[in-house]
């Protein structure tokens, strides 16, 4: 009983201590999470919004779980009563795993289901009605109607479909606001696997587009995850603008 209770006396400190670094992760793990949403919460333009979800969220998710797993390990070894080198390369091998193992899990969650989530979100930011600085609705001009607020090199952007650009008008003012998307780099869902991660990665001119006859374009789609490929041939008409007309193959 005295030597029970002699290394369980002599564990105590790193148990305790173990125990105080596990809350200490969990606590840091929770603002990482709180600090995101308060952040988010101060960006006022729905547009803004959107590219601070895209850019951060993940990240910051992420971030949290890194440090929930390694408050995770330390409390999984917060109760120690004997230490030797069999007890410490198990410890630490096990340990290890699971930390990777879950670590994984959760990563492609995050990489591979979680962006259903979040496009459903980005989709109701982007369309979300807009306000002039006068206070008057906008309206979100159709592909047509935008080309005659749009540059050359803008139109040159979406007819590669490397960006994609809304246009919302107040007609009573006639004040023009532009908000600047990501194209084809927005993966798009796979059709075998069903996952957000097929994306466009080459396209190629088959025939170019004059003043009076349309082009052609062939993309090249691949997914990040399962590999799937297939190709989509879309059509550039005269006016520059593209109209997609293709089924996707493999």
């Amino acid at each position: 009983m005295n030597v029970q209770y002699d290394l369980a006396a002599q564990y105590a400190p790193w148990n305790e201590a173990a125990m105080k670094i596990a809350f200490g992760c969990w606590a840091l793990a929770a603002l990482v999470v709180i600090g995101y949403i308060i952040r988010l919460a101060t960006v006022g333009e729905a547009k803004d919004k959107y590219d601070f979800i895209n850019r951060h969220e993940i990240k910051a998710l992420w971030i949290a779980t890194i440090i929930l797993l390694v408050g995770g390990c330390f409390f999984a070894n917060a109760n120690v009563e004997e230490l030797n080198t069999l007890w410490v390369v198990v410890r630490l091998f096990t340990t290890v795993s699971m930390g990777l193992i879950i670590g994984l899990i959760i990563q492609n969650l995050l990489k591979f289901y979680y962006p259903f989530f979040i496009e459903k979100r980005l989709r109701t930011l982007r369309y979300k009605p807009r306000l002039s600085p006068s206070g008057k609705p906008m309206k979100l001009l159709s592909e047509e109607e935008e080309d005659a607020y749009l540059d050359e090199g803008m139109q040159a952007e979406e007819n590669v479909f490397s960006v994609d650009y809304d246009v919302w008008k107040d007609e009573e003012t006639g004040y023009i606001k532009i908000e600047r998307y990501a194209g084809h780099l927005h993966a798009l869902q796979c059709p075998e696997c069903n996952y957000q991660t097929f994306k466009v990665v080459k396209e190629e001119i088959i025939k170019a587009p004059t003043s009076t006859e349309e082009g052609e374009l062939l993309k090249h789609f691949q997914c990040g995850y399962c590999g799937y490929k297939a190709k989509k041939t879309v059509h550039l008409r005269a006016s520059t603008k593209f109209e997609e007309t293709a089924a996707a193959s493999a």
